[in-house]
């Protein structure tokens, strides 16, 4: 049977440090300080639960690696990610031991918080309490002894604000001399846990002598969760038959006597004011922003103004970063000699490069805009003003979340709905989250947008193109919520639904925050997107470049006698011959197969490759369509206007008004994301939903485009 969280030789390998707490208790701002961009994003092992990781110095010879666990309100776990979170605290988790338990406490609500706490101190591991909100705990007149808090519950506390940096080194010096003592648990249990049932705890612990008294109860528990062989399986099986032990009962008790005991150390420690106090002011703003009638038009105002900064932010970078790459192919194209390899260089490497670069911009501004919303507390209040809402179309205020995550990425935003106790609105929210327009649409919105809609601005400073945007993204939205509605019939899962959620305090930014969000994220788009983008570049420039059997050499044949014919229209014959090359190449015969399916919609051949190399990431399209025409034309003109002279083979434009809103409406509602596919086939254990999602999403675009392309011609 595993031994829970016993010292290790620290000298052989790296510190490990747990950092755990209730949700809203400043965990991830106290994560980020002591972190910094010493971070990394992964997955823990066997499920889809965000593995947050940093590297922090404890002193001149200590370093440790840091793991945000996981918010929970207690150690009796419910959804997936608190499982994470209990089995490490447990040492039941195979691949992570930690070697100390950094417990993050908020000062306001220290009440609440002291039920975790009180459980870790009796698992007896090593832990120390960061006291968080200090400031917002003054305000509200709440004074503590911090001292008597620490005799009383038998761990070091030290009161940290991570927003401001105090705290931090003198909370370093504390873990590295809990280090250095080793196993540093609190000397007494904060209640007597052997009276929860005496008998089964002493069975169990002649198994195993290590265990806590209170660790022995959770084992009698939860073990059929934990790594044990079968025969000690059987064995507490049988502890738990002989002495008549009652898991519902044990767990009421241990919470009526914690609590008992909580209200106790309150009262020797914690001085707080009468409920006759004044409201601060975040009970004051909830009053107008979660009003039932201005509270919408205030979160319908704040999507506005998310949608047209994108654009007025992004404009100059992006022109920035277009001339940029339009002078180097100038550049590239004059000094390097002509031959395959150049031509790799500027229509392959450059072209798939630009098509990579000039979005950043604009998703570093999205996610920046989300991350300022989620610091200042607003998102969950989005939740809030949802609620009733969501409930209509078979969801809760909880799927608002994943949905408004959904808008950066679908992949995070479904694995986030694993937060969502209830099954069929967890299903629901999964089926219908790939509506939302992630930002991996926002490239092929953006160039779209600024192709066919006017650059106008109403009253000043309203744009006519963020009006599109918003337009978009309201689409899929809209979309989203009928589709859950329909689906809501058609999934056979009955079980409560509850909406409990905590509302945060409001709180200025952490602007480090967002711009480590901000960083990583974009570092996140061009490395693992980028790669993507810049493979499929790479391979369509070589299915553009050549063709099956001899039709290039044919076409070029043909061409070198018509130059020499008419020697005076060499331009136009060469602009001919790049044209006609493109369509008797690989990438040319693919397109012109499936463009009878496309052609309702108003697309072309090339828009039909780009439709299909689009399905490894929608973003790809903009690196597609840069590779295609900077193949067929070799001027240094920007990507936009190339597609702004595209035309069809009788003369007339390819992208008319008709056909970008087809095109637009088609990505809006499309999966386009084998990603997301993987993700939604993980989380759902089955090819039954994604096969649903990615049927009804094509045939849903499909339709919509094709009576968007109908109304507009």
């Amino acid at each position: 049977m595993p031994v829970l969280l016993q010292p290790h030789p620290l000298s052989h390998r790296k510190l490990h440090i747990a950092l755990v707490g209730n949700p809203n208790s400043g965990k991830s701002s106290l994560f980020n300080s002591l972190t910094g961009l010493n971070q990394k994003v992964g997955n823990f092992p066997g499920v889809t639960v965000d593995k947050k990781t940093g590297t922090t110095r404890l002193d001149d010879r200590t370093e440790a690696e840091l793991i945000d666990l996981p918010g929970t309100y207690s150690l009796y776990p419910r959804r997936a990610d608190e499982w994470v979170a209990y089995k490490v605290l447990m040492g039941a988790d195979t691949d992570l031991k930690a070697d100390v338990v950094l417990l993050v406490a908020d000062a306001s609500n220290l009440k609440r918080n002291l039920l975790f706490c009180s459980q870790m101190i009796d698992l007896k591991i090593p832990v120390v309490m960061a006291l968080t909100m200090n400031d917002i705990a003054s305000k509200k007149g709440i004074k503590i002894d911090i001292s008597g808090l620490e005799a009383d519950l038998g761990i070091p506390v030290v009161a940290v604000n991570p927003r401001k940096n105090k705290g931090l080194n003198e909370l370093k010096k504390v873990l590295a001399q809990v280090v250095k003592l080793g196993n540093n648990a609190a000397p007494r249990d904060f209640i007597d846990n052997k009276k929860l049932a005496p008998q089964a705890i002493d069975a169990l612990q002649e198994l195993d002598t290590s265990l806590s008294d209170y660790a022995a109860v959770h084992y009698l528990i939860n073990h059929e969760s934990f790594p044990l062989s079968e025969n000690v399986q059987r064995k507490i099986e049988q502890i738990e038959i002989d002495h008549k032990f009652n898991p519902t009962k044990t767990q009421a008790e241990e919470i009526m006597q914690r609590y008992t005991r909580i209200r106790q150390l309150m009262q020797q420690n914690v001085l707080e004011p009468g409920p006759l106090e004044k409201k601060l002011f975040t009970d004051k703003l909830d009053n107008l922003l979660l009003h039932h009638t201005w509270g919408y038009v205030i979160l319908l105002s704040v999507l506005f103004l998310l949608f047209q900064s994108i654009f007025w932010l992004a404009a100059f970078p992006m022109d920035g970063i277009e001339w940029g790459f339009a002078e180097i192919s100038g550049w590239l194209g004059t000094h390097l000699p002509s031959g395959w390899w150049s031509d790799l260089i500027i229509n392959g490497l450059v072209a798939g490069l630009s098509g990579i670069l000039v979005f950043v911009p604009q998703i570093m501004i999205l996610f920046g805009l989300i991350t300022i919303l989620e610091d200042t507390g607003y998102m969950a209040r989005v939740s809030f003003l949802s609620d009733r809402l969501m409930r209509k179309v078979g969801l809760n205020g909880k799927s608002v979340m994943p949905m408004v995550s959904g808008f950066a990425c679908a992949v995070p935003a479904i694995m986030s709905a694993r937060n969502i106790e209830n099954r069929k609105e967890r299903l629901l929210t999964i089926m219908v989250t790939p509506l939302m327009s992630c930002s991996a649409r926002l490239p092929v919105y953006t160039i779209l947008i600024s192709l066919v809609i006017d650059d106008t601005y109403y009253f000043g400073f309203l744009s006519l193109q963020g009006l599109v945007m918003m337009a978009l993204y309201l689409l899929g939205t809209v979309m989203a919520l009928i589709v859950s509605y329909v689906m809501k019939w058609f999934i056979n899962i009955s079980e409560k639904s509850f909406f409990i959620l905590e509302l945060p305090i409001y709180r200025a930014p952490r602007w480090k925050n967002v711009v480590i969000t901000m960083v990583e994220k974009a570092r996140i788009f061009v490395t693992d997107a980028g790669k993507v983008i810049m493979i499929i570049s790479l391979l369509l420039w070589f299915l553009s470049s050549y063709g099956p059997g001899d039709r290039m050499e044919k076409t070029e044949t043909k061409y070198v006698a018509l130059i020499q014919q008419m020697p005076d229209q060499i331009d136009s014959l060469q602009k001919q011959l790049s044209t006609e090359k493109l369509q008797n190449s690989y990438a040319g015969v693919l397109g012109q197969f499936i463009e009878p399916a496309i052609q309702p919609l108003g697309y072309d051949w090339k828009i039909g490759i780009s439709l299909i190399t689009s399905f490894a990431a929608r973003e790809v399209f903009v690196g597609t369509m840069a590779t295609l025409y900077s193949v067929e034309e070799s001027d240094d003109s920007s990507l936009r206007a190339k597609l702004q002279s595209a035309k069809h083979a009788d003369g007339s434009k390819v992208y008319t008004l008709a056909a970008a809103l087809s095109l637009m409406v088609f990505y809006v509602l499309a999966m386009q994301c084998m990603s997301t596919l993987a993700v939604v086939k993980r989380e759902t254990k089955s090819w039954k939903w994604p096969t649903i999602q990615l049927i009804y999403m094509t045939v849903l675009a499909y339709g919509m485009s094709w009576i968007t392309y109908v109304i507009f011609s």
